[in-house]
């Protein structure tokens, strides 16, 4: 009896949370960032330098916005992307100055960006992403400026959120590809909608009840990509993407409907901050797989989940970007306020080095393993090899594609993706995934183009998969093994791919293989910035700002040193200056065992290497 008193007081419990939004007591605003929260940023940028002079950023970021033009809605290609999410940084900025200074010249010119997208004949619903940041930026104007906005500007903003953001997304033209993605389309615009939904809650009750439980049940697709440990599929820079909307739609549900309905547990979510931190490498660079950018940055969503988890040593990297940003990096940076929003209680003076210097994600959609000497920024060795599939969100042909750097030196690198447009204006399909998808006849998109293997020319495997079989995270030996026989499927036989951090001074790629009745070439290339130079049959010299790094290649497999043009004869494929492709050609026997074993060695340890053994013994290193 007393159990099921419990069941039943639970049950009522919970409903009362999730209909907190019915009550009158809803007052803006209390999206993102409520009055309690401007009362914490007041009190930190009163006695924590480092968090005062982030505020005065954002306020010399609100006053910029006041001598520029009024946006136009310009569509370039099949986007108005970039206008959505100017707008949003715009009313961001605005918005936070005005409520945290009371100047009117704040909140009259976001009410001016905000009038102005309203009255746009549309919000480009074709590529729903513009719908999605345009209400959002709209919504969170509305629900901060409410108290000074005009009832009329409230009227019209208030319709084109539910005429131009909201309504649409029922259409199925406009939102049957991302409603049940696994990717971050869906996290944005189901937090695009829930956002608008949320803030003009009382007009439109119902709508918005049947737009957050869609956005609750269809969000858990893509969250379910951080399962086991943190790992996002779609890389460093869209994690933020995806990430920092995820977040928004968690707090915006807590906020009015007092529940997050059990998002913030999903398998991997608490987690992801992990990823994200050891994503950056040694040069302070990210492990730029896929579509994403080299470029690291400071992300407002490692505070949320700093925060959440009471671990702020994940912190150690945005701290470091937050030192050396410039200006501009932090205020362009269009979700820029959310961070002293979702980090103001933390001081980045407490943060500790953290004490791992390998982490990997064996079993996830792209795994990835990543390793490092230390975690002091452009000192040191780091490396970063992954598996994975070509089947998740906008993936190349990479897997066993690595990076390797030395200090500031970014020895082995990635191009990361060519600008859309170019290539959707010429009628190309960028967004297939099948194997003669015209996506792989992009340069910089296909194995070639990556620092992994190409046997006879031929492609990788779009639909299959290649996990992390085996690690080990010794300080004198960490590593990473690979099985990638399922993407050279009907190409070899088998493939294994390891890589190694030897003694912290040097690196090992080696790839064990058996080839297929036929004779078989098999291309080894890694793509550099340093200048190469051949120096006998076994070795290629890079050099570049006076740093040396030696490739050495060991096998009793007939092989041939190569350099290869980084110059595609495609006159669609974008240029890639002062790069080079290194590596060799190896020459395969029908049904030979071939060990193809590269040593990449900073020049003050090339007296320091040894013999290293078959990959079944790496874990008795």
């Amino acid at each position: 009896m007393k159990k099921l008193f419990l069941i039943i007081l639970t049950t009522l419990c919970v409903s009362c949370a999730h209909t907190k939004s019915n009550s009158a007591s809803l007052k803006h605003p209390y999206l993102v960032m409520d009055a309690q929260t401007e009362k914490d940023i007041r009190k930190v940028i009163s006695s924590d330098k480092m968090w005062r002079d982030y505020h005065g950023l954002m306020i010399e970021g609100a006053d910029s916005i006041l001598s520029v033009p009024i946006l136009d809605r310009v569509v370039t290609g099949r986007r108005m992307l970039g206008v959505s999410r100017e707008c949003l940084r715009r009313v961001l900025l605005l918005g936070y100055a005005y409520r945290m200074t009371g100047q009117g010249k704040y909140a009259q010119r976001a009410e001016a960006e905000m009038k102005n997208a309203a009255q746009f004949t549309d919000w480009n619903p074709s590529h729903f992403l513009d719908v999605a940041e345009m209400t959002t930026a709209l919504a969170i104007g509305y629900d901060w400026l409410y108290n000074y906005i005009s009832d009329e500007t409230k009227k019209n903003v208030a319709e084109a959120i539910e005429l131009k953001g909201l309504r649409p997304s029922f259409k199925k033209e406009y939102y049957d590809h991302w409603l049940d993605n696994r990717n971050n389309w869906n996290q944005v615009c189901n937090a695009g909608m829930t956002l608008g939904a949320l803030a003009i809650y009382d007009r439109i009750p119902k709508l918005a009840d049947s737009i957050v439980n869609r956005a609750v049940e269809k969000v858990k697709l893509p969250m379910s990509i951080y399962s086991p440990n943190g790992a996002y599929s779609e890389g460093y820079s869209y994690w933020a993407f995806g990430t920092t909307y995820n977040i928004l739609l968690i707090e915006a549900l807590k906020s009015v409907k007092g529940t997050d309905y059990g998002l913030t547990q999903m398998p991997g979510f608490l987690k992801t901050g992990n990823f994200i931190q050891n994503m950056i490498l040694g040069d302070g660079k990210s492990f730029n797989y896929g579509d994403c950018n080299s470029s690291g940055r400071m992300y407002p969503p490692m505070f949320w989940f700093a925060k959440q988890t009471k671990n702020t040593n994940i912190l150690w990297g945005d701290k470091y970007f937050l030192s050396n940003a410039s200006k501009s990096n932090i205020i362009d940076y269009r979700y820029g306020v959310y961070a002293i929003i979702w980090g103001s209680q933390i001081k980045l003076d407490n943060i500790q080095t953290p004490r791992e210097k390998m982490w990997v994600s064996a079993t996830s959609e792209q795994p990835v393993a990543i390793m490092r000497t230390n975690w002091n920024f452009n000192k040191g060795l780091s490396a970063a090899i992954k598996g994975g599939t070509a089947q998740t969100g906008h993936t190349h042909l990479d897997v066993g594609s690595f990076i390797i750097t030395e200090q500031n030196i970014r020895w082995a690198m990635d191009f990361g993706p060519q600008d859309y447009d170019s290539i959707e204006k010429l009628g190309m399909n960028l967004w297939g995934r099948k194997q003669d998808s015209d996506r792989w006849k992009i340069f910089r998109y296909n194995n070639q183009a990556h620092n992994t293997l190409t046997f006879n020319n031929q492609l990788q495997n779009v639909e299959n998969h290649a996990s992390i079989t085996e690690s080990g995270n010794k300080t004198n030996f960490m590593y990473a093994v690979l099985d990638m026989s399922a993407v050279y499927e009907n190409q070899v036989a088998n493939v294994k791919r390891g890589m190694a951090l030897v003694d912290e001074k040097y690196f090992v790629i080696r790839d064990e293989i058996k080839a297929l009745n036929k004779p078989t070439t098999v291309r080894w290339n890694m793509l550099t910035e340093a200048t190469p130079k051949i120096l006998d049959d076994h070795t290629i010299q890079l050099s570049i700002q006076g740093k040396k790094l030696l490739l050495k290649v060991e096998s009793s497999a007939k092989f041939s040193l190569k350099t290869w043009s980084t110059t595609s004869p495609n006159s669609y494929d974008e240029a890639n200056p002062n790069t080079t492709f290194v590596g060799f050609e190896a020459y395969l026997t029908p049904g030979a065992e071939e060990n193809l074993q590269v040593k990449l060695i900073p020049e003050e340890h090339r007296s320091n290497v040894q013999e290293i053994q078959q990959l079944k013994n790496w874990k008795n290193y």
